[in-house]
């Protein structure tokens, strides 16, 4: 998701002794009906009326048995409506708990077999007032008067326009999703389209997605679109761009997309070959800033540079690119090639992603560029809550995740100090857990064994904690004192130094340390890559 500029204030400064209701259980939470079924597949048909923004459709849930239940839970969100549920042609009965559906099923379930459950529903969807960040869809015209519409639902969640298994934790291996609309719109899908059809008055786009995805990850898009398409050879092959505008912004698009090959070589440099060359990657103009639906990056950015035309960062190099391009795109690898398997640990899709922005500068511009930019977007920061959220209840971490996130990740590279290990870290961490969900502790691990160095109390301050360490220090002739405040018990995370000029490493923990030198001590300067603070005392 995008970063917003908006102040975060309400729901995102709440304390941690927040209460949860049992809806936040049944969103957030393996419930015993979630549990039992492993999803294998969805075969989404959704028919959309623009002009009455209503949806009607089926999702045929393909599922495999790990230990026999007699109920199924579904989701889906009001106003939209479950029909009815059948398995076998039998009708089943559905037990309503406000967005969970609990369906029991007349025949047996047996362990290792695959069964599917085919769902019928419709209603007027959520409309979001402020997509991508509250959810929902977004009904407009474009410039002829045509139906220009979308969906985002990260965080609300998927269940707010289809019935689905509706928690991250457990992706469909594929999906077929079909889109039928007016006749005189497309409807873009994720993956590749396979076929279209039409009739007098509609007309039906199916589109496969042959890769696991997410939930939120599933997009429909809907306008009068001009497509044009290339290709990029890859580490993987030649892979498929398609792009699909407003037909008044096509040859804007066609010179400002260009960022998107420029994006590929960086990112595949950094964190390895694009996750879904078998699906393609698209680049799909709606009527919202951006979202990272997996292979339909979804575009709004009004073909600027930056965010909306600023740098977030302050510094400049942040009107280099387009943002939404380069951020929604590096979700492909950090949410959904990886994906978290609790929203608590959604600093795994953002913080990575937001580091992803400094490692395109660092590819194309140079090193002391992208530190300016990581460095610059600090400003961002609030700390008012840790990144990491409360696991079941579907209860993200702060918004300090996308450039507190971004921070941490750039000083575990000092920490590092060897810029081609990290980069086999960045790399192995997408082929280690290629097409997976994870948790945060899962990314935390092995990080710290791939480079030797044990960051347990590293990730706790910084991830679970609103403390950033403070470094004391105080010169007498030659001597340099220094310590921590502001730490867990066990922090010791060694930072470099300049004193006169020259650099040095220092290993600063709660306690009082010290520190000769040849020269009386003038000058001290702590490594700006380092995210902490510091200050001298007498």
């Amino acid at each position: 998701m995008v970063f917003s500029l908006l102040n975060f204030s309400c729901a995102e400064a709440q304390s941690l002794k927040k209460e949860f209701s049992k809806q936040d259980i049944l969103k957030g939470s393996i419930t015993p009906e979630r549990a039992w079924w492993d999803l294998n597949h969805y075969d989404l048909k959704v028919d959309i009326n623009p002009e009455d923004e209503f949806i009607s459709g089926s999702n045929t849930v393909t599922y495999t048995v790990l230990e026999p239940n007699e109920k199924i839970q579904i989701d889906l969100q009001e106003p939209m409506k479950l029909l009815r549920a059948t398995q076998n042609g039998k009708e089943l009965e559905i037990d309503k708990q406000g967005l969970a559906h609990f369906i029991s099923l007349k025949e047996k379930q047996k362990k290792g077999e695959q069964y599917q459950l085919l769902l019928k529903f419709e209603g007027k969807p959520r409309v979001g007032a402020r997509l991508p960040w509250d959810g929902g869809w977004t009904w407009q015209k474009d410039a002829q008067g045509k139906t220009f519409a979308a969906n985002a639902n990260q965080g609300i969640g998927a269940s707010i326009w289809w019935p689905n298994k509706d928690i991250p934790y457990d992706e469909a291996d594929s999906l077929d999703l079909y889109i039928t609309v007016p006749k005189d719109i497309m409807g873009v899908g994720n993956g590749r389209l396979v076929d279209s059809s039409s009739t007098e008055t509609k007309s039906t786009y199916h589109w496969l997605v042959k890769n696991p995805i997410n939930n939120y990850a599933v997009s429909a898009d809907l306008a009068d679109y001009a497509h044009f398409s290339d290709s990029y050879e890859g580490e993987n092959g030649t892979l498929d761009l398609n792009f699909y505008v407003l037909k008044e912004n096509l040859e804007k698009a066609k010179s400002h997309f260009k960022d998107v090959p420029r994006m590929l070589q960086a990112f595949e440099h950094w964190f390895g070959p694009y996750p879904f060359y078998e699906d393609g990657y698209k680049l799909v103009e709606v009527p919202y800033l951006g979202m990272e639906h997996q292979s339909n990056v979804t575009y709004g950015n009004k073909y600027e540079n930056g965010y909306l035309g600023r740098d977030l960062s302050g510094t400049g190099w942040g009107l280099k690119f387009d943002f939404i391009i380069i951020h929604e795109s590096g979700h492909e690898w950090f949410a959904n090639n990886i994906t978290n398997k609790d929203v608590a640990d959604m600093w795994v899709h953002e913080g990575f992603t937001a580091y992803s922005e400094n490692l395109f500068l660092d590819y194309h511009y140079g090193k002391e560029a992208a530190a300016d930019y990581v460095i610059g977007t600090r400003n961002a920061i609030r700390n008012d809550r840790p990144i990491i959220g409360i696991y079941g209840v579907d209860y993200e971490g702060s918004g300090d995740m996308y450039y507190k996130g971004a921070n941490v990740l750039h000083t575990v590279r000092q920490l590092i100090e060897d810029d081609e290990k990290w980069r086999e870290i960045l790399r192995g961490l997408n082929k280690e857990f290629y097409h997976k969900t994870v948790t945060s502790a899962q990314v935390e691990q092995y990080i710290s064994d791939q480079s030797g160095i044990d960051l347990s109390q590293f990730w706790d301050q910084y991830l679970r904690t609103t403390q950033i360490p403070l470094l004391q220090y105080k010169t007498e002739g030659k001597t340099l004192k220094f310590r921590y405040l502001d730490i867990i018990d066990g922090f010791d995370m060694p930072v470099k130094i300049q004193v006169n000029g020259s650099e040095s490493w220092i290993y600063p923990t709660a306690e009082w340390k010290t520190e000769e030198f040849q020269n009386p001590i003038e000058d001290v300067a702590v490594d700006r890559n380092f995210y902490l603070e510091s200050k001298k005392v007498n």
